[in-house]
């Protein structure tokens, strides 16, 4: 008989050890439970970051800050907490995009994040440019010629908004046009840009999950039993600070 490989042997003793939460988060639904294991639970989930709107203010950063509470960022932007790594898992294996809305179920409970949703607990509104059907074109907006101001919004995006889990310097053509919307006060669709930024990330295997706080919140919404699940709370090092400026060669 041919030896079990031990990849087979690891996946085997953590659905024994965890069967029962396991079953619980996905209420005993095997096909979901496999995919969990084969797949979502392999995923890391990137550490969220927030800035500070007061901050800002402190550091004379006002037409920054300006910008941002234009486009209604404000509230996403300082989201803290606690998270649920798991269960952010959880909600990435069974998530489904269903036209305008998101669904998910986790630990028995429905979860349907429709724009009303989206405005209850973040504050963002739907209208706006949805940047990756623009025929916006970016001229003279390269990465080397970003200004301070541009730069710093170029941070809060590769972290906050449209976070990734490295190559937080690169800039894709869609982070440009985010800047220069941003820059240029052209409302945009930050709920279209989320959605189509965790989908990105579903479909490929080796990128971190995003919006851990995010997703933290709609399980606080929806009411989803957290007790006796892993939590862990945002810590000061999340937050973006002086010392994030100095590495950007701000000071």
């Amino acid at each position: 008989m041919a030896a079990t490989p031990p990849s087979a042997k690891r996946m085997n003793t953590r659905a024994v050890r965890s069967g029962g939460k396991l079953e619980g988060w996905f209420s005993g639904e095997s096909e979901l439970i496999n995919k969990y294991l084969h797949e979502t639970s392999m995923k890391i989930v990137n550490t969220p970051k927030l800035v500070s709107f007061t901050w800002m203010k402190q550091q004379n950063m006002s037409t920054v800050r300006s910008l941002l509470k234009e486009q209604r960022l404000k509230r996403f932007l300082e989201l803290t907490g606690n998270i649920y790594p798991d269960l952010v898992k959880v909600f990435y294996t069974n998530l489904q995009f269903h036209s305008d809305s998101l669904v998910s179920h986790v630990k028995g409970v429905d979860m349907v994040i429709t724009n009303d949703v989206w405005i209850a607990v973040f504050g963002l509104k739907f209208p706006g440019v949805r940047i990756n059907r623009s025929k916006l074109w970016v001229r003279n907006f390269s990465v080397g010629g970003l200004k301070l101001d541009e730069r710093l919004i170029a941070f809060i995006l590769s972290w906050i908004i449209t976070p990734r889990g490295s190559y937080h310097s690169t800039l894709s053509k869609e982070d440009l046009l985010l800047i220069y919307c941003i820059m240029n006060k052209v409302k945009i669709n930050w709920i279209h840009t989320i959605k189509d930024h965790m989908q990105k990330f579903i479909r490929l295997r080796d990128f971190h999950y995003p919006y851990a706080i995010l997703i933290s919140k709609f399980l606080h919404y929806f009411e989803v039993d957290i007790e006796e699940e892993l939590d862990e709370i945002i810590k000061p090092s999340s937050e973006i600070n002086s010392g994030s400026l100095s590495k950007m060669g701000f000071t």
